[in-house]
């Protein structure tokens, strides 16, 4: 007989409340995520600011909420203040990050408009340049953006046709501080000097703000914990939050430490709570520093840094830039991350999708034509939906497979949800590629008594994918032979799929 995976699920064991913030994005000017991505003012659908309905509608349907801006790596060359007042006259600047032309076409304004049209939900969040500027031109954005009126830089936004401040209240100190890759890279050190100094100037305009100060860009960093440690001995008391960036791809055609990535994603997070629960600790605060993953995706880096040794780049416009086509095996990956974020529910309160549009993104679009999804878009726009609640604490007795990166690993990763109506949803990936794989859950004291729906995202095919030609070759459908008998939910999960069971 096969042998099954099994959890039980009850009420009076939780690991936290689900932060809305979770399901966040991150739109970066880069490619095409901004310019023929989410604007496009020639573009049949476009509105009157430029924006591409079309493209609004997905990211709604996505169930996005913050939304990180400006970078990522731009941001560390970034002058606000261009980016700002009539865009005809806005200065085109050279973008050394992606090595691309930056119109400023699309600017602060007009992404608190984009906010705007997509809901209250859709939340800001707003990097400041600490590589190549500091402290000074920090406060200058923020009082521009945040300042009712009546100084200089209010006063500016007002005439430039923004009477109402923009209210962010999210702002990220920087971007990678930690990286060689970045310009003004700095010793961690220097960063937690300026990272502090700005974060306590910034505090002394509005003590409300939630800062995040730059943690490591990923686990394999040589400087990574030690980087956490010294930035937070600075910055404890100042910032709220510290980030973390993550992305995965299959090398070498190791498939199955792939479908295990989420094992580094979760070592990655509990980490980083480790050290700044040290540093807590260490300097006698009862205050908890919690996380911002706001990097993280599947990514085919390693393609992206073999083209651009190919064909550097001479400062185009919005060239076509890190534009992955993500197949079956990509989501059901995608969905494990999604799956391992839930877990940590307790201590990573904001997570940002990199990235909205184009750019290794759930959405894509063609320039004067469709926008269509990725694979990766039903995992996220499933948990933002029914992902909502008290995350339940989920530990696995599952059948392992033996991967050359992770070792002995569950072929079961799942969590579940409780929303506040008692409904509960179960989200659960099979990272076999060949086999069903059975499961049985005991459901205990919740009450549930009916299956409502189990979709699932799989296809015969793993690395079918949805295309300009084929936009709607993998979609999730439903399953068969769910059943909740006596408090007993059983299912059979099929070979390489993301699972969505929700149960009232």
């Amino acid at each position: 007989m096969q042998e099954k995976a099994r959890f039980t699920l009850d009420p009076t064991f939780t690991i936290g409340e689900v932060d809305p913030r979770l399901f966040g994005s991150f739109v970066e000017h880069l490619g095409r995520c901004v310019y023929t991505g989410i604007y496009e003012p020639d573009h049949d659908t476009a509105d009157a600011a430029g924006l591409r309905q079309d493209v609004l509608d997905l990211v709604k349907e996505l169930g996005v909420t913050t939304i990180r801006y400006p970078g990522g790596n731009f941001v560390s060359g970034y002058k606000w203040e261009d980016s700002v007042g009539p865009a005809e006259d806005r200065p085109r600047r050279l973008d050394l990050a992606w090595r691309s032309t930056e119109t400023n076409r699309f600017g602060l304004s007009e992404y608190i408009a984009f906010l705007k049209k997509l809901g209250p939900q859709a939340e800001p969040m707003m990097a400041v340049n600490l590589g190549t500027r500091g402290v000074a031109e920090a406060l200058e954005l923020q009082e521009y953006a945040n300042h009712p009126s009546g100084t200089a830089l209010s006063d500016l936004r007002v005439a430039h046709g923004d009477k109402d401040p923009f209210a962010i209240r999210m702002w990220c100190l920087g971007n990678e501080m930690d990286g060689p890759w970045q310009t003004g890279h700095k010793t961690a050190e220097e960063y937690g000097r300026v990272a502090a100094e700005t974060a306590r100037a910034m505090r002394q305009i509005d003590p409300g703000l939630e800062l995040v100060a730059c943690g490591s860009s990923g686990q394999s960093m040589e400087t990574f914990a030690e980087w956490e440690a010294t930035v937070l001995a600075e910055t404890y008391d100042l910032v709220d939050h510290i980030s973390l960036h993550a992305y995965y791809e299959p090398h070498d055609g190791d498939v199955d430490s792939f479908l295990a990535s989420a094992v580094d994603m979760e070592s990655f997070i509990e980490n980083v709570v480790a050290t700044c629960d040290h540093i807590g600790a260490r300097l006698k605060s009862k205050k908890k520093i919690n996380l911002s993953f706001d990097e993280w995706n599947v990514w085919y880096l390693s393609r992206t840094q073999e083209e651009a040794e190919r064909n550097p780049l001479d400062w185009p416009e919005a060239p076509r830039l890190l534009e992955d086509n993500y197949n079956v095996t990509d989501a059901v990956v995608f969905g494990s991350l999604l799956i391992a974020l839930l877990r940590h529910a307790d201590r990573v309160t904001i997570a940002c999708l990199a990235q909205l549009v184009n750019v290794i993104a759930p959405i894509m679009t063609e320039p004067g034509g469709p926008a269509w999804r990725q694979t990766t878009f039903f995992p996220f726009s499933q948990a933002s939906r029914y992902g909502r609640g008290q995350v339940l604490d989920v530990r696995v007795d599952s059948p392992t497979y033996e991967t050359a990166k992770y070792g002995e690993t569950d072929l079961l990763h799942a969590t579940a949800v409780r929303a506040e109506d008692g409904s509960v949803t179960v989200f659960a990936v099979n990272r076999s590629r060949t086999d069903a794989l059975p499961l049985e859950v005991a459901l205990g004291s919740l009450g549930l008594a009916t299956v409502v729906e189990h979709s699932v995202l799989s296809d015969t095919d793993p690395d079918a994918r949805n295309t300009l030609t084929e936009p709607e070759r993998v979609t999730p459908h439903p399953a068969t032979g769910t059943t909740l008998h006596d408090g007993t939910l059983t299912t059979p999960l099929e070979p390489l799929s993301w699972n969505v069971i929700r149960l009232v």
